[in-house]
């Protein structure tokens, strides 16, 4: 197109004053104008105005395809904003957008933090659990938050993490004349007029949190019993191989411990897990580490359920393996895809045994022994041993 019909503008809580030459005149030739309430007013829009549906909506902009419109965004409009969400379904031409500093910014400048050293988490619209793997000692935070009561929900959540030692600053319309920013820490936390927009920076102080190795121990999941052990999943995620963005078919989930982990590591999964009372514990364990946005939980059997999920680039299979599945996997999978299986059973074994010597890959027996007490002495306690395949399909 000639000329770009929509104007993605970032506004802050100084309204018109804070805007430069490009968005005031894109602002200028819109006939009409998206935005907040609060955005719509900061900007004058006046009968131009028009705010975004409830639940939140693209389609009336794009409905006005070809027209002159702007869309008013906090900040900056592609960190958290609305800029996204549009883009993604507009081609180059179509759009411009005009950028302003965003909440994240003007926080970390106000208390002197490096950005890019901070954690910066959208809990506006999020479980408090999302902000979990950042929470490590002196990790620094910068949390979108709801409204007022969501701040003091929040450091409630803290608190019950055993984080209520933790330095908070509450920050109030960031860059306008009522901006006001107070601290405290998160466990005294009691401003009764917290007003929006308003974001929250948290210096951890506390537990040492979550580490970035994998094999978490057993006990921070919710199970029963049928849990890839700590040292088997640590080896078992070795053999995955997660990185960012990739996405994990855990079949015979138990308590979907490997797939919150490939999870935690970047990616995301989905785990089909056929006994109802395991699928509980899937969901609990993908909230309490805050990754039930990334963790999808399939209740059936595997072979129903495999046509329906996203395509995989590693699978791992931990329980109801044989020469039937691995032919439907061979059939389902892409090239290049990675499957890992554990067995613990003679006949699983078997299988993977005559697999192996058809299609190679790495075979590996894993044997561990912890010490137990022994009369009024200690011994080596085996546990149950482990054949793990891995191969390329």
């Amino acid at each position: 197109m000639a000329e770009p019909w929509l104007s993605i503008i970032g506004i802050g809580e100084d309204g018109l004053h804070g805007l430069g030459d490009g968005s005031r005149s894109a602002l200028a030739r819109a006939q009409h104008v998206f935005g907040g309430a609060r955005h719509l007013a900061l900007a004058g829009a006046g009968s131009r105005g028009r705010e975004w549906p409830l639940p939140f909506d693209i389609a009336p902009v794009l409905a006005l395809r070809g027209q002159p419109v702007a869309v008013l965004a906090s900040g900056d409009p592609f960190w958290f904003g609305a800029g996204g969400s549009l883009a993604s379904h507009l081609v180059p031409g179509e759009w411009q957008a005009f950028p302003a500093p965003s909440t994240f910014s003007l926080a970390a400048s106000r208390l002197a933090w490096r950005l890019e050293n901070v954690h910066c988490l959208a809990l506006h619209a999020a479980p408090f659990s999302r902000s979990r793997s950042a929470l490590h000692n002196d990790a620094q935070l910068l949390c979108l938050l709801r409204d007022g009561p969501a701040v003091r929900d929040f450091a409630q959540w803290l608190t019950q993490q055993g984080l209520g030692a933790s330095n908070l600053w509450v920050l109030e319309a960031l860059g306008g004349p009522r901006e006001r920013i107070r601290q405290c820490a998160a466990s005294t936390l009691d401003f009764a007029d917290i007003q929006s927009p308003v974001a929250v920076a948290v210096q951890v102080m506390g537990p040492l949190g979550l580490p970035n190795t994998p094999g978490l121990p057993d006990d921070s999941f919710a199970h029963d019993g049928q849990i890839t052990k700590s040292p088997i999943r640590a080896l078992t995620l070795s053999a995955l191989a997660p990185r960012p963005g990739e996405h994990l078919w855990d079949l015979g989930a138990g308590s979907g411990s490997v797939s919150v982990e490939w999870c935690l590591a970047g990616g995301t999964a989905s785990a089909v897990e056929q006994h109802a009372e395991r699928v509980v514990n899937i969901r609990a364990n993908a909230a309490s580490f805050g990754m039930d946005h990334r963790l999808g939980v399939h209740c059936g059997a595997t072979q129903d359920l495999l046509a329906g999920l996203p395509t995989p680039h590693a699978i791992f299979v931990g329980g109801g393996f044989d020469a039937a599945l691995f032919a439907s996997l061979q059939s389902a999978a892409p090239t290049g895809c990675r499957l890992v299986v554990n067995a613990v059973t003679l006949e699983t074994e078997s299988a993977l045994l005559q697999l192996h010597a058809q299609h190679g890959g790495t075979l590996l027996r894993i044997e561990l022994a912890q010490a137990a007490p022994l009369g009024r002495m200690r011994g080596w306690q085996p546990s149950r041993a482990v054949v793990q395949w891995s191969v390329v399909l």
